[in-house]
């Protein structure tokens, strides 16, 4: 794919189409990666994305339950004060 490469201001850009942004789910922001000679854009991953509706499911499933107790016996909650 060729593409133009335009001035804006005193720099210079490129445009992407807008079928390419929604086919890669470009949104804000992207990546730029240089690596042996080329110039890589790939769109800013959120790594924890999802993750709000994810828990809420988990709840609502009642999958959120403790797998090991966070209070052990022999602990000693003075030493913190």
């Amino acid at each position: 794919m060729e593409i133009s490469v335009i001035p804006i201001g005193n720099s210079k850009g490129i445009r992407l189409s807008k079928t390419l942004l929604e086919k890669y789910n470009i949104i804000d922001t992207v990546e730029l990666v240089l690596e042996k000679g080329y110039i890589i854009i790939r769109p800013k991953k959120a790594p924890r994305k999802g993750w709000e509706k994810a828990f809420k499911n988990m709840h609502a499933n009642g999958d959120d339950k403790q797998l090991m107790v966070d209070i052990f016996d022999d602990e000693n909650f003075e030493e913190w004060s």
